[in-house]
């Protein structure tokens, strides 16, 4: 469940940037709102996948699986915490919006979030979720 969960703020967090690329290159100021809530809704779908994540984590039981995990939830945690900062820093800008130095971190914060996919990918590149092993008893992942 943990790879469609990060879809939903993956997804989210680039249409942001999308939008503040667009407000910033001379767009309706409304833009800037929309990425403002986007990183809300990223946020609010990136803590849901961070805890689905952390609990696929506790299933793995190969060390260098576990370790990959390890860094992918703590890759994804980063990528959270940047769009938190941002998102609190936009809340007392006009309309919501980025400037040009808030877009330069939410491009660092989603390319970023490509090595969280990129590790995940690595976790599960041909196998089960460790989950879906542990509940059919098979104790050698």
């Amino acid at each position: 469940m943990q790879p469609i969960l990060v879809m939903f703020p993956l997804g989210l967090f680039t249409m942001a940037v999308i939008f503040d690329v667009a407000n910033l290159s001379g767009g309706p100021g409304m833009l800037g709102a929309l990425a403002y809530w986007n990183i809300v809704a990223g946020l609010a779908g990136g803590f849901l996948a961070l805890v689905a994540g952390v609990i696929d984590l506790a299933y793995v039981r190969r060390p260098t699986a576990r370790r990959v995990g390890v860094l992918r939830v703590l890759v994804n945690m980063g990528v959270l915490f940047l769009f938190a900062v941002i998102l609190m820093v936009r809340v007392g800008a006009h309309d919501r919006a980025a400037g040009p130095g808030l877009l330069v971190i939410e491009l660092l914060a989603l390319s970023v979030s490509g090595f969280g996919l990129w590790f995940g990918g690595e976790l599960a590149n041909g196998r089960m979720p460790a989950f879906a092993k542990a509940a059919a008893q098979n104790r050698g992942y």
